[in-house]
């Protein structure tokens, strides 16, 4: 997908390995856009004010690029999580950084995994390998969500609520 909508709806579903998953993937009219490679990911806060907010604040370092990510709170879902998002690159991530600091926000959580982005017209799927287990995510139309769920053969029982930040911290990581 080129262009987010401002409102991210996503779900991450645990799987026990990510290599079946291409071949399922290409099966659905899926193409690789992003091979696998590493992901660095930080959280920033001021004095814990992003998180009382229920948002976030975050950079990423993937594939040769920088993204600064807005989260905001969630909207209630019983299986999806649907928050609003706004993302934008960032040409020099030290600069960013250097401006964050001054503005009195400082790294909470970084958070590394290997993750490959797999796309077609109306959804995005990411096979993530985190030092904790393998994910895929689904991001898109809630009606696409569940068809790819149904083509890929995962019941609802695989849906993990947590976000990444709370598995890291859950697992003794953050």
């Amino acid at each position: 997908m080129k262009h987010k909508p401002a409102l991210e709806t996503e779900l991450k579903l645990r799987i026990p390995a990510t290599g079946p998953y291409r071949s399922l993937l290409e099966a659905l009219g899926f193409h690789e856009a992003t091979p696998a490679q590493p992901e660095v990911s930080v959280l920033w806060d001021r004095q814990g004010e992003l998180r009382a907010m229920g948002s976030a604040l975050r950079t990423r370092r993937y594939a040769g690029q920088f993204r600064l990510t807005w989260k905001g709170p969630k909207v209630p879902d019983a299986m999806l999580k649907i928050r609003p998002e706004l993302e934008t690159g960032i040409e020099q991530i030290e600069a960013l950084e250097a401006i964050l600091h001054a503005l009195g926000y400082e790294p909470l959580l970084r958070m590394e995994k290997v993750r490959a982005v797999w796309e077609r017209a109306e959804l995005e799927a990411c096979l993530d390998e985190t030092p904790f287990g393998c994910y895929l995510e689904l991001e898109g139309d809630p009606q696409a969500i569940r068809a790819a769920m149904e083509g890929l053969g995962l019941a609802t029982d695989r849906a993990e609520p947590r976000s990444y930040p709370e598995l890291y911290q859950a697992h003794g990581l953050g």
